[in-house]
């Protein structure tokens, strides 16, 4: 229950940041949201005149007061859904977003589910009762009649 109070907290604290990004956005943002249709970089690492030309177009639409959804949403139109460094949250793009997700936590649930099989399957390595004469665990007496021997002639 607290931590969920405390996600609550967290999220309420970032909500302002994330509403003031979306109307005032900048281009530093958008450079990183945005690819350039040449190179298929974002355009922060771009330097070919088409990055350039859609940056000036990203200038002038925060200078006009755009927010930053409305201009992904003309870049969209103009160059298609491919301008966006992620894929849109919604339809078949959600599956980009979702997969991943869902394979971390199938894999976490196998590897928690074969520790704690590796934990239960385990057997006793000692019966109750046995302890051999050097205190490691049991032996054979075969072996331990022959080590005797063996120190024997050394005496």
């Amino acid at each position: 229950m607290m931590r969920l109070a405390l996600l609550g907290a967290v999220a309420l604290l970032l909500a302002p940041a994330a509403l003031a990004s979306e109307r005032h956005p900048t281009l530093n943002e958008l450079e990183n949201e945005v690819m350039c249709p040449v190179c298929n970089t974002t355009l922060a690492q771009s330097n070919s005149d088409a990055a350039k030309a859609i940056e000036r177009e990203i200038q002038d639409k925060i200078a006009a007061g755009w927010t930053k959804t409305q201009i992904k949403d003309f870049l969209i139109q103009q160059y298609g859904e491919s301008i966006l460094a992620a894929p849109p949250k919604h339809g078949f793009n959600l599956l980009a977003w979702l997969l991943p997700l869902v394979g971390i936590g199938l894999a976490a649930a196998v590897l928690g589910l074969a520790a704690w099989g590796w934990t239960r399957g385990r057997a006793d390595p000692m019966p109750d009762g046995v302890q051999s004469s050097n205190g490691q665990g049991p032996t054979d007496p075969y072996f331990e009649r022959r080590v005797d021997e063996e120190l024997s002639r050394f005496e």
